[in-house]
């Protein structure tokens, strides 16, 4: 099941990037993101209480809040960067290397998270980061 959400996220990204490369033109790209990042939340926490799920809020650990905070934080500055190349650059550009995202997970993973770094994961960062060169350039 978890492929069929992964798939669905490839997806409304890619949706993301067309519709906001279209959305931006004569926006500035932080009021650009605000205004997304405010639809975000609506939806978000309009799912938590679809789902009934706003209990869970007191069973939070403290470590869970400071990465969860972390990680808002880290997306909040990779939206910031997202809108601001897009604006800039044409979008068949800026998507993959946006996308190189991919190959620094799978190292941060491989780093921090002590996650297995196969032969078959190399292979895969390297035709990525090749492949992002090959179309930026």
């Amino acid at each position: 099941m978890w492929f069929w959400f992964a798939l669905g996220s490839a997806i409304f990204a890619a949706l993301t990037s067309i519709l906001a490369k279209v959305g931006i033109k004569g926006v500035e790209s932080n009021l650009a993101t605000a205004i997304r990042t405010m639809v975000v939340v609506v939806m978000a926490w309009g799912m938590v209480f679809i789902t009934n799920q706003q209990a869970g809020i007191k069973d939070i650990s403290r470590k869970s809040w400071i990465f969860l905070i972390l990680s808002g934080l880290a997306t909040g500055a990779s939206w910031l960067c997202y809108y601001k190349a897009l604006q800039m650059g044409e979008a068949s550009k800026v998507v993959p290397v946006d996308k190189l995202s991919v190959v620094i997970t799978l190292v941060l993973a491989f780093i921090f998270l002590h996650e297995d770094f196969t032969v078959k994961s190399v292979i895969g960062c390297i035709l990525i980061g090749a492949g992002t060169l090959l179309m930026v350039l």
